[in-house]
């Protein structure tokens, strides 16, 4: 065992052993009593140790300067929303801390020199009440725009408080709406008619913690008065009330979704009676254009004879008794949607290619749709921003890795006008952006972007930031104030857009959904592994938020020595019960009931909190929640980190006590976990790794591509997607056991250099190896399910399937391995 205890060692074993959490009694229950003394004082004592640490980094203070002047810098780009002839904008900055929500006349603003009248102080009102209050925004009704319902949140929660408010004497209306403190959504009817999704008390709430009810309120009339409209059943996960101007009067239209991706659109009409449109359930409401509906479709419809492919935008009339659907746009190969947006005549199509922007604008035109392409910049990132849907202007911002956001608008069919762009918040000319491709264990090509230093010379640290769920795109948007500040300090900073998001449409996502959730981890880990085959990262950290704190938290402990650092930000942990905490009910269509055992099969292989060993080796992870997060449970930080310390292991924790599902409630506080995730990084990713014995020098590579190549051609050897080489040397008997990835196995073996030097072998030791199949090198794990009970194969391991171009102990880097493999035995794995 002398080779592979080195490489244990290494953090990057062969074998995998040791005491796991266990499935039956939780010791760490506790801990998710949000505001308990026992958790509160475990958080302090870790928050007290994590600040102390990282606030006494040499640059710390420069780096927390540096963020807060990025995030509050007065030439940022002031975001636009149309209100009539007006336009309105939340601010933070200097002494307005909490921010301002202010107004502007719309034709100064588009000349560049806007008047603004401030509407609500945030401070003052913070202040005056002695709340912290977060602003979570105000939705006002049109045309006029005078009577506002504002929505507060204290501390950043989900939950927010009502309050009816008039723009025009800017003050809180006396006697209008209020709202006690809820996770509600409101939309106005007309200026006496409100209608509210909420919590009512006893019964009206979901499973997943959101309001099934939705009533109509009446101005001057008890909310507890208010009429049903309509009751969703329980087991739905969210209801939301809409209101769209049609070209002969509103509609009102009610969206339920029975899961995450299955939903129903409802018309309400003038006598009470609620219909639901013929769409398919798994089909996505994206937004109104006069009496039309658009909806994505995610899977194929037909239409008539014609058949429309999924992804694709279609149309369902709102008006008369008929509802016939019509194509409104397909995408094309290599494309996706990323947003649609509609003004009062125009649809605004933002697509991705090969994940940079594009964008189209369509308009009606009996029963077709007439697109035009709006030019945008090459390798760009698109924001539609705010659309005006009593005119019929829209406002977006394209931007790019290293090009700051600039703001346009588009009125009609007239050019796309620039407004405002932000200054360069440091010298992009010292950088170069790419794109590049990983190859997944299953083949598929994994598409990722790297900014690093235009000088850089060799491996350098890299930071990549990932999500990988919920339809979500990673966009090249403009680097974020820590990405900026890493690449400052001459690092790399990688976006991976791997399977799990919409990058490239339906498919991609439903790729990495219920049982196929491991695609995004392995789409990760080629990232990774690319990164440092090609030489281009010395080391390599992870980070990730929500569902992206899962993705990074379960890479950790599927590959740790493939990661040098981990930034997990509110992230779910414990697979087993996050159904069961807060809004974690509604994700089940994503990740799997775990109360199904089926399920609970799959999600307990990639759990970090069930999933954490003692005896091997993790890179430190630095874990960020908040606890006033009440979509994410903190239990789930504060849970896994104690899994972590009862076994062992090294981390870094910290609870913001603000700040919601978003880990901060301000700029100040964004600044500050911004400080704190770059001097960790400096930490664990500014050392250069353990050098291995030896590295090959340039004719030693060569000749491992030419040992390769050799086998490729051999009449007996065959080669995967990802470039393992193998030949079956002892076939098995018919019907012999294959294992799983999930599974144990026991084999013999002998390791060799492909200049015949064995470096190990079970052999020589007189005893057969035993271990689990995702405990083991790349190489093999693609290699062993592919065997059965019986078999003997010989494979030929690429550096990069093996210990990639750095090395570990005794295998120098950029080496080739040959192995001699005997499967004996599989057992299903614990």
């Amino acid at each position: 065992m002398r080779v592979l205890q080195a490489l244990a060692a290494a953090g990057a074993a062969i074998l995998l052993t040791g005491a796991s959490a266990p499935d039956g009694e939780d010791s760490y229950r506790w801990m998710e009593e949000v505001e308990g003394t026992r958790a509160l004082d475990w958080v302090e004592g870790q928050n007290d140790r994590t600040r102390g640490l990282f606030e006494a980094g040499k640059n710390f203070q420069r780096w927390r300067d540096r963020a807060g002047a990025i995030l509050n810098d007065p030439g940022r780009l002031v975001m636009p929303q149309p209100a009539g002839t007006n336009v309105r904008n939340f601010w933070q900055g200097g002494d307005h801390i909490r921010g301002l929500w202010r107004q502007a006349d719309r034709q100064d603003f588009l000349g560049g020199a806007p008047h603004w009248r401030t509407l609500i102080d945030l401070d003052a009102l913070a202040a005056d009440e002695g709340r912290n209050w977060v602003w979570r925004g105000a939705t006002c009704l049109a045309p006029a725009h005078r009577r506002c319902m504002v929505a507060l949140s204290d501390g950043g929660k989900d939950a927010v408080t009502w309050r009816e408010f008039d723009a025009v004497e800017a003050r809180f209306v006396p006697g209008g709406f209020v709202t006690a403190e809820a996770k509600s959504d409101i939309v106005w009817q007309d200026e006496d008619h409100l209608l509210i999704v909420s919590d009512f008390g006893a019964g009206t709430l979901n499973s997943s913690g959101y309001g099934r009810q939705l009533k109509r309120w009446t101005r001057g009339t008890p909310l507890a008065g208010a009429a049903l409209v309509y009751e969703a059943p329980a087991s739905d996960v969210w209801l939301r009330p809409i209101v769209e101007r049609g070209q002969r009067g509103d509609h009102v239209l009610i969206l339920r979704n029975m899961t995450t991706w299955t939903s129903e659109l409802m018309r309400v009409a003038d006598d009470g009676r609620i219909r639901a449109l013929p769409m398919p359930n798994d089909a996505t409401y994206r937004t109104t254009i006069g009496d039309r509906a658009i909806v994505q479709i995610q899977s194929p419809l037909s239409i008539g004879a014609r058949r429309i492919p999924a992804g694709a935008l279609v149309a369902y009339r709102l008006d008369g008794d008929g509802l016939p659907v019509e194509s409104v746009y397909v995408p094309a190969a290599g494309e996706a949607i990323s947003a649609v947006s509609a003004t009062r005549s125009t649809l605004y199509v933002a697509l991705l290619h090969n994940v940079t922007a594009r964008l189209a604008a369509l308009r009606p035109a009996g029963g077709d749709w007439q697109a035009t392409t709006v030019p945008v910049a090459p390798n760009s990132a698109l924001n539609l921003a705010a659309a005006d849907r009593d005119g019929d202007t829209i406002f977006y911002v394209e931007q790019g890795l290293t090009r700051p956001e600039t703001l346009y608008v588009l009125a009609g069919k007239d050019a796309p006008r620039r407004i405002a762009s932000v200054p360069s918040r440091t010298d992009t000319s010292r950088y170069v952006t790419e794109q590049r491709w990983a190859r997944s264990a299953d083949g598929t090509r994994i598409p990722y972007f790297i900014v690093r230093p235009r000088d850089a010379k060799g491996p350098i640290p890299t930071l990549i930031s990932a999500y990988g769920g919920f339809r979500q795109s990673s966009l090249p948007t403009h680097l974020p104030p820590l990405g900026q500040l890493w690449v400052e300090a001459g690092n790399a900073y990688v976006i991976a857009n791997i399977r799990g998001g919409g990058e490239f449409g339906p498919g991609w996502h439903a790729a990495a959904v219920g049982a196929g959730r491991q695609r995004s981890f392995d789409d990760l880990h080629a990232v990774a592994e690319a990164l440092r085959s090609s030489r281009a990262a010395s080391t390599v950290g992870i980070y990730g938020a929500s569902n992206g704190g899962l993705l990074v938290g379960a890479a950790m402990l599927q590959q740790p020595g493939l990661y040098d650092a981990v930034v997990m930000s509110v992230p779910l942990t414990d697979m087993k019960r996050y159904s069961k905490l807060l809004a974690g009910a509604s994700w089940m269509a994503e990740y799997g009931d775990p109360d199904r055992a089926e399920d609970w099969g799959w999600l307990r292989r990639y759990s970090p909190y069930h999933n954490v060993v003692s005896d091997r080796v993790y890179p430190r992870p630095f874990i960020l929640t908040s606890t006033k997060d009440d979509r994410v449970h903190p239990a789930h930080a504060r849970k896994f980190a104690a899994r972590l310390e009862e076994l062992g292991h090294a981390f870094y924790y910290y609870e913001n006590v603000d700040g919601g599902h978003a880990g901060s409630a301000n700029r100040q506080e964004q600044a500050y976990r911004t400080a704190m995730i770059l001097s960790y990084l400096e930490r664990e990713l500014g050392r250069k790794p353990a050098p291995p014995t030896s590295v090959l020098d340039a004719a030693a590579l060569n000749a491992q591509q030419t040992y390769l190549a050799s086998l490729t051609s051999a009449p007996d050897w065959h080669s995967t997607a990802s470039g393992l080489r193998y030949r079956v040397v002892r076939a098995a008997e018919a019907g012999a056991a294959r294992p799983l990835s999930r599974d144990r196995v026991t084999v013999d073996y002998e390791g060799r250099f492909i200049d015949g030097r064995v470096f190990d072998s079970s052999y020589a030791r007189g005893e057969p190896a035993s271990f689990p199949v995702s405990g083991v090198i790349r190489g093999w794990r693609e290699a062993i399910p592919m065997m059965r009970v019986g078999e003997e194969w010989e494979i030929a391991v690429p550096a990069y399937l093996g210990y990639g171009f750095t090395g570990r102990g005794d295998i120098p880097g950029g080496a080739t391995l040959v192995f001699k493999i005997e499967l004996r035995a599989v057992a299903p794995a614990n």
